[in-house]
Order: structure tokens, then C-alpha cells, then sequence
């Protein structure tokens, strides 16, 4: 069962997500949030798989709440989807680098949202690609020291490879194709790879990737 906290300061979008996921029978709605502070709270009592996080809520927002519950050690298996109104929203890139699990826009399809939650549930990312590359972007280009490449003296060639793949915004299969592998192989590699650079889930190894230079902005 996959347990989940709603935070969301209007109760009627609370209500269709509750609506929504209460329909398939892997779901448990723990509990409702209309404060980022309420969102805290509930998180660090019921320790949900998941927490669906609006941006702009009253008393702590979504971006500060994201950084609470990602900086508590025993929230590790707490993870966030961030839920906006704008697919641009000027927030969502700094709460992918807070430790949001990715982000869905209010207008996505419902079969998307109930998709997004059982991919971060599983501590996967689900950022499409070409969304992965216009946000990462937006934190790469607003850095200001040259990068660094300390981080990627622990990975093989191979795994720098597969980095930067999974940097451009690829998929596990899309990285198996690209570099002739089976898709389980480039599973175990992106898996490796996140272990060594003690990556919290794919979005933060799509950081490492631009922090790094291994990818750059405007890279097709």
C-alpha cells in the first residue's frame, strides 16, 4: 500500500486527488495539508510514501516544507512531488534541488498523476525529458563557480556515460538503446551509480550532471 499526505491549500483540489487515488486499491490518503507547517507535521507523524506538495500554500510553502522533510534522517523514505499550476512555476527548479522526487502540473491527466505517485513511491523521477532539461537548465545556468568534477572520480567510464544519459533526461530503456546494453544492465548502472554519489533519486543525479559540466545547458 502506497500512504500519502495531500498538501494543498484549496480543499476542493485536495478532494480530487483524494478522489482520484482513493479509486485505485494501492492508495491510502493518510492525511490532508493546507500549510506548508500542517505538511510538516503530518509527514514527520505518519511518515508517508509520498506527499503531493503544492507551491504556494500559507504558513511555510510548498519549496520551504520540501526542505524540511527532506532534511529530516528519518523521513528518508518520504518522497515529494511537487504539484503546480505552472509548468514553469519559477519555484519548482529550486525544490528539485531542495529533494522533491520531481513534479506534476495541476492540468496533468489523472492517469499521469496516479503514474507520478507510484513513480516516486518507488524513488524513481518523473520528470519527462524535455521538462528535466529546461528546469536543469535553469539551475545550471544560475550557477555561479565553475563546476566541479570531484564527484565523479567514483564512477567508471561506463558510469560517467550513463550519467550524463540520465543528465540529458533518458530513460533506463532510451540508455540501454543508446548504448547497446539490456535494460536491466542499465538499471543496475544508474542504481551503482546513485549509491556511489549517495544521489537521493534520478532527479538528483540529473543535478550531479549539470553541477558537474558533464552535461550542459543548451546540450540537445
Amino acid at each position: 500500500m502506497i500512504r500519502v499526505v495531500l498538501a494543498d491549500d484549496q480543499m476542493l483540489v485536495r478532494a480530487g486527488f483524494r478522489a482520484l487515488l482513493e479509486s485505485e486499491s494501492d492508495f491510502e490518503i493518510v492525511g490532508e495539508a493546507s500549510t506548508g507547517e500542517q505538511a510538516v507535521a503530518l509527514a514527520q507523524r505518519e511518515h508517508p510514501d509520498v506527499v503531493l506538495m503544492d507551491i504556494r500554500m500559507p504558513d511555510g510553502d510548498g519549496l520551504w516544507a520540501t526542505e524540511q522533510i527532506v532534511a529530516e534522517p528519518s523521513l528518508a523514505g518520504t518522497h515529494i512531488v511537487i504539484v503546480t499550476t505552472f509548468e514553469l512555476d519559477e519555484y519548482v527548479a529550486q525544490a528539485i534541488t531542495a529533494g522533491a522526487s520531481g513534479f506534476l502540473v495541476k492540468h496533468a491527466e489523472p492517469t499521469e498523476l496516479i503514474r507520478a505517485v507510484r513513480v516516486a513511491a518507488a524513488g524513481d523521477a518523473l520528470l519527462s525529458p524535455g521538462v528535466t532539461r529546461r528546469l536543469l537548465e535553469r539551475i545550471a545556468g544560475g550557477m555561479k563557480a565553475p563546476p566541479s568534477t570531484e564527484a565523479l572520480t567514483a564512477l567508471t567510464d561506463r558510469e560517467r556515460e550513463v550519467l550524463a544519459l540520465v543528465g540529458q533526461g533518458l530513460t533506463n530503456t532510451e540508455i540501454a538503446a543508446e548504448l547497446f546494453l539490456s535494460p536491466l544492465t542499465a538499471k543496475t548502472h544508474v542504481s551503482r551509480i546513485m549509491s556511489k554519489l549517495g544521489a537521493r533519486d534520478r532527479v538528483h543525479l540529473v543535478v550531479v550532471a549539470y553541477e558537474t559540466g558533464l552535461v550542459q545547458p543548451g546540450w540537445q
